[in-house]
This record gives structure tokens, C-alpha cells and sequence, in this order.
């Protein structure tokens, strides 16, 4: 994938008769300008100095560190580094004018990689992934707090460890919630046959694989392409690409990403555990910043985790990759929680992305402004909705007040307060604004040919789009030329201006999703879209995790509800035990049938023995994950031994033949 995305910026300008728009044009230059002053830049004379707050979180992201990474340690697949420090290198030079200033400032503190010392007995390792890895000591190792995004990665964060700290093994992973940057190397971390035993607890919010499957498996494909253009992964690393996520400084590319069921759920807040000798005290969070999600305090040295509940930057209400909508309201009610549970004895606050905090002052100030950010964000979503306001005029007018303005850590590096308002109302409201106009809208292609024909036709609409990016109107210039080139994407000069306005919009983001997001559609507009495969979440690393059920349901995802439209299939799945595996259950039968072009399953029964007439799939769960996830075909895993078919076939056969595969190499930004 890094190959495919490093394009020279400088190889297509010849063609691209925009291209010397391709710096920071006037207008952009101006919303940052705007942007120190404002609210997203923080307000002058509000409280607390921004620029002495600014410096003290430079100091916190580099305080304790013991050992830089070394490139050549990152563990490489397949010739292609995983990930590429050195590919940062370019934050070492002042800001460019292709920037937000304030994201630059946030990718140069975000480049501070390596092994920190938190405490005693209290170690991460960040800049290696976009996420955390925190080692607590335990009588006989590590407690391991999240495995970052893939194997790759987090074998890397392993060995920095056990060079510079100790090489000790890994007694307990706490997994803190559901989303795959803090899942995906578990299985370079834990054996999955240490965890089945016993031997190694993983620990988990509850409802942990339900969501993680939900997420990542059933819209795997769809979240891994969109995701591509939130974490820039087809952009290349410079001041005209990929910066920075606001999060972390991105993620790592073609890692392999794997998932071991947990051992221990955590469903109820207050509940404690003594793990390998160290006391630990938990709060259930779901439905905020995942669906499943945990914070802990460890009673005897002060310690709170906050998870990915409060971080370095404002959070995403909803994530512009897809998910559910997040409850805002509940959110900061957690951190309520967790100041009245834990607060008088919290001594340091780490998280699951970014830098700790310590002292108890400080640490109350960083859970006061974090729980106030998002319910200042849900309140005024709803107040102004109940003026009868839509999502789009709330996100327009929709600012944190000039207390918050100014403080580092809720700025939009990463959420904003435009997409979180919307995601509010979404919440309450749904997408359906009630003007009717709008419940039922032409498709883009549809609607595009009339906005065309309205406009006076293409040449009439591209002078004028080119008179608006000339002002630096550039987010008119976009929308409109949606229109033009969703009715006709063959038309080259329609993609290369609106690709030119969209860069522009990139230069203007402090979030650094946005600014991949309209980085990426430039990209797209002008070389078409990446080849992309299948996503990596359907890989047997990834639902080998997943139960029975849930690997039955992938099926009816892909099932082709037209194509099966009156058919009527019906046939027994018996998952066989494995070996290796001592937790699968032995012959679980699950009948399942297609009707109405829809897939059912029934209740799970004891297996049925010989199959007379009724035809019987007798399959291991592991290569159930296979034929499910689309990786291997039937035959070759009947081949195998690892699957038998009894009684007739044809209606097994009937059902392979109606699922469909997806890869991630459609279009976005055309039709």
C-alpha cells in the first residue's frame, strides 16, 4: 500500500493545469490566521494562558523518556516497513504554509517516540503505532494495558521493553476497549492457547467481541476503505500529505492484525481484581468512547486509566470512518464518575493514546475540562435543536465557549465540535432533518445531471466554480462540483479543480482526520481510485476470535438478497472441536435456512448424528472463519480435513454460490 501511495506531487503537474494551486493560496493562509485568534486556535484573555499551556504539554510528551526506537528494529512484512519513523523526519523543519499551525504543533509532539518511564513499575512505549502500549510490573511480569494495532508493532514495543527495561514475561493483558488499534497484536503478545488454559488472563470490557466483530468484521470492508482516507493511508508523509491523525501519528500499513477471544469480562463499575498481585479497581463506560470500554485505577499507586475516554485532543462523537453514533451525555457523565470514584486519590492519569498527567490538581483540571467539553457539546446540540435547528446550522454556529477555546487538550485535532454536533443531533434525531425535501432525495448521479442542466451546463457551472475558488470560497467549490462530476467523471477539468479545492480545505484543517479525509479526495480526483484488496479483517487472525454465531451471520452479510430472492435452502452446521482449541464447544449444531432472500439461524442443538437427508456441514471453527470470511473455498478445506459435507450437497453448494465478495478499492469521490 505505501508503494501505491507515494505519488510524486511534482509527476502529474504537467497535466494537471491546477497545479500551481497546489501551496497554500491566499484564503487558506487567512483561516489560519484567523484560526491563532479564534476558537480553534484558543481566544485571547480567557483563562489560562494558551501559550504556557501549549508548552507545558510539550514538556508532558517528552518527560520520561528512557529509549528512541530504532527504524531498523520495526519489524518489516514482506519487504514493506510497517511502520516508517524516519518518514517523519520532515516535522523537524518549521511549520510550511500547507499546515494548520496548530496541527503541526500537535504531529511534533505526537513524533515523540519510544520507551517512557511513567513511574516505578510503570512504562509505555508511543510513536509507534497510533495508539498506546503500557506495561505495569506484576509479581511474575508484565501486565500488558492494550496490544496496539498489529503484530508487527507490537512485537516491536516487546523488545524495546526487554532491552531497556526487563525482559520479563507477559502475566495479563487488559484489553481497554473494542476499536482494533488496541486489539489487533494480541496475538504477538498472548498464546491463545495460554489464555484458553488460564495461564495468561486477557481482560475485557463485557460486550467486548460482540462489538469488535460488529465493528470490524460485518462492515469491515466498508470501515477499512473509509478509514483509508481518515488516517491518510494512501497519502504520502510530508508537509503536503499526511501529517498527522491529531490522535497519534498515524497508523501502520499491511500489519498483520489478529484477535484472541477474552478470558475475563467486566461488566459492572466497582468491580476489583488482584491481577498477578497487583489490586485493580474498574469502571464500566460503554457508549462512550466505544461500545465497550473500561476504565481502572490502581488503588495502591494513584494511578488512573482513562482509556481513550480523555486524551490529548477532543474526541470523535462519531468517527468520520463510520460507527455508531457515540452518547455524548454519557460520556461526560463517566468522567463525573470517575472524578467522584477516583479523583481524591488519583496521583497520575495515563490513556490508551498520548501523554500522562501527574499531580492530583492537575490531573482533577484534565477530568473537569474533559468531562465538560462533551457535555457542553451535547446540551447546546440539543438546546439549539429544540429551537428547531438542523444538523447542519447547529454544526455551523456550534463553538466550545472561550474557557474551553483555550485549552490544548479538547481542541479538534482529531474530533470537532462541527462533526460532533452533528453526530449529537444524529443521535436524538437521525439523519432526516423533517424539511420534506429531503426524505427522499435523487442519488448523487441522478440529482447531479439535473444541478448541471439548472447551472447552464458544465462549461457555464466550471467558470463560475472557478471564479469561487479564485475568492477562496473553496467549500462552495466543492460541493458544487460534486454535482458536475458525479453526473459526468469523465470530465477532467470538473475533478482537477474540485480537487484543487478540496486540498486547499486540507491545508485549512486543524483536525487531522479532516485533513487527510479532503487530502485523500484530491488524490482520488486526480489519479482514481488505490487498488485496494479485501480488508484485513477478514483474515482467520481476526475471526478465529469470533463464536459460532457470529461467523454464521458473516454469511448472511454476504449473502446476495436478490440472487436468493425464492429460494428456500435449509442445512445443519456441526462445528467440530479442534485440539487446539480446548474452550470450542463439542458438536454444536446451528440449523440455518435462506427465505425471502434473507438468512436465519435457529437455536443451537445437540448434533444430529448421521444426516439421512438433511445436509449436514461438519466443519472446525477455525476453518468455519475462512469459509465465512471468504479466504478459502469449500473444497479445498474438505481437502484439507478440516470440513466434511454429508447428505446431499446441492444445497450447500446453492448458498456459496449467492455470497458475494467485497474488496476496498471502490470509489468515493465519484460515482
Amino acid at each position: 500500500m505505501r508503494e501505491a501511495a507515494a505519488v510524486d506531487h511534482d509527476e502529474h503537474d504537467e497535466q494537471d493545469q491546477y497545479g500551481e494551486r497546489r501551496r497554500a493560496a491566499p484564503a487558506t493562509r487567512d483561516a489560519w490566521e484567523a484560526a491563532r485568534t479564534g476558537p480553534a486556535g484558543g481566544r485571547p484573555g480567557t483563562p489560562g494562558d494558551t501559550e504556557d499551556r501549549d508548552a507545558t504539554e510539550a514538556d508532558l510528551a517528552r518527560r520520561g523518556l528512557i529509549a528512541e526506537p530504532v527504524q531498523e528494529a520495526l519489524v518489516h512484512r514482506a519487504g514493506h516497513a510497517v511502520w516508517d519513523l524516519d518518514a517523519y523526519g520532515f516535522l523537524d523543519d518549521d511549520g510550511p504554509d500547507t499546515v494548520h499551525p496548530n496541527l503541526w504543533r500537535q504531529a511534533r509532539l505526537n513524533a515523540h517516540a519510544g520507551l517512557f518511564r511513567v513511574d516505578d513499575g510503570l512504562y509505555q512505549v508511543r510513536g509507534i503505532d497510533i495508539s498506546n502500549m503500557t506495561f505495569v510490573a506484576s509479581d511474575s511480569g508484565w501486565i500488558v494495558i492494550d496490544t496496539l494495532s498489529c503484530e508487527e508493532t507490537a512485537r516491536a514495543a516487546l523488545a524495546l521493553v526487554a532491552e531497556h527495561v526487563e525482559d520479563r514475561p507477559v502475566a495479563a493483558v487488559i484489553v481497554t476497549h473494542s476499536h482494533a488499534d488496541h486489539f489487533g497484536g494480541m496475538r504477538a503478545v498472548v498464546d491463545e492457547a495460554d489464555v484458553a488454559s488460564g495461564r495468561v488472563p486477557v481482560i475485557a470490557p463485557a460486550g467486548f467481541l460482540d462489538a469488535a466483530v460488529d465493528e470490524n468484521v460485518v462492515a469491515g470492508t466498508v470501515m477499512g476503505r473509509r478509514a483509508s482516507y481518515m488516517f491518510g493511508l494512501l497519502l504520502p508523509r510530508d508537509a503536503r500529505g499526511h501529517v498527522d491523525c491529531g490522535l497519534g501519528k498515524g497508523m501502520p500499513l499491511l500489519g498483520t492484525i489478529g484477535l484472541v477471544a477474552p478470558s475475563v469480562e467486566i461488566a459492572e463499575t466497582g468491580t476489583e481484581m488482584v491481577v498477578d498481585g497487583v489490586r485493580i479497581a474498574f469502571q464500566s463506560t460503554p457508549e462512550a468512547e466505544a461500545p465497550a470500554e473500561l476504565n481502572f485505577f490502581f488503588p495502591d499507586r494513584g494511578w488512573l486509566c482513562t482509556a481513550e475516554n480523555c486524551t490529548g485532543t477532543l474526541h470523535n462523537v462519531y468517527t468520520p470512518r463510520g460507527a455508531a453514533v457515540r452518547d455524548a451525555r454519557a460520556w461526560s457523565r463517566y468522567v463525573q464518575e470517575a472524578i467522584e470514584l477516583f479523583g481524591d486519590r488519583t496521583e497520575l492519569i495515563f490513556a490508551t493514546h498520548h501523554w500522562p498527567r501527574w499531580g492530583r490538581d492537575e490531573c482533577l483540571r484534565f477530568l473537569r475540562e474533559q468531562r465538560d467539553a462533551y457535555r457542553y457539546l451535547h446540551d447546546q446540540t440539543m438546546r439549539l435543536a429544540n429551537h428547531g435547528h438542523t444538523s447542519t446550522e447547529i454544526a455551523e454556529q456550534l463553538e466550545l465557549p472561550p474557557s474551553l477555546a483555550s485549552v490544548p487538550h479538547v481542541r479538534g485535532y482529531y474530533g470537532t465540535a462541527n462533526h460532533n454536533a452533528k453526530a449529537v443531533y444524529q443521535r436524538y434525531l437521525g439523519w432526516f432533518d423533517a424539511h420534506p425535501a429531503h426524505l427522499h432525495p435523487l442519488p448523487p448521479a441522478e440529482a447531479g445531471r439535473r444541478y448541471v442542466d439548472f447551472m447552464g451546463g458544465a462549461d457555464a457551472l466550471l467558470e463560475r466554480a472557478r471564479a469561487s475558488f479564485d475568492a477562496g470560497d473553496y467549500r462552495w467549490v466543492a460541493e458544487v462540483l460534486t454535482h458536475l462530476v458525479f453526473s459526468d467523471p469523465s470530465n477532467t477539468d470538473a475533478r482537477l479543480l474540485q480537487a484543487d479545492a478540496l486540498e486547499q480545505l486540507g491545508y485549512q484543517s486543524e483536525s487531522g482526520p479532516w485533513r487527510d479525509f479532503y487530502l485523500t479526495g484530491a488524490q482520488e480526483l486526480r489519479h482514481g481510485p488505490a487498488p485496494l484488496g479485501a480488508g484485513p479483517f477478514t483474515r482467520p487472525e481476526m475471526l478465529g476470535a469470533a463464536t459460532d454465531e457470529m461467523l454464521i451471520d458473516l454469511l448472511g452479510v454476504r449473502l446476495d438478497g436478490p440472487a436468493a430472492d425464492g429460494r428456500r435452502i435449509e442445512l445443519t452446521v456441526v462445528v467440530t472441536p479442534t485440539p487446539d482449541r480446548p474452550g470450542d464447544p463439542s458438536g454444536a449444531a446451528h440449523p440455518i435456512g435462506i427465505e425471502h432472500g434473507a438468512l436465519h439461524r435457529g437455536a443451537v442443538r445437540p448434533d444430529p448424528g448421521p444426516a439421512g437427508d438433511e445436509t449436514v456441514l461438519r466443519i472446525t471453527h477455525p476453518a468455519l472463519a475462512e469459509l465465512a470470511g471468504g479466504t478459502t473455498a469449500l473444497a479445498d478445506l474438505v481437502a484439507r480435513g478440516d470440513a466434511a459435507v454429508q447428505g446431499p450437497g446441492g444445497p450447500l453448494e446453492e448458498l456459496l454460490g449467492l455470497l458475494d465478495t467485497f474488496t476496498m478499492g471502490f470509489p468515493i469521490v465519484t460515482p
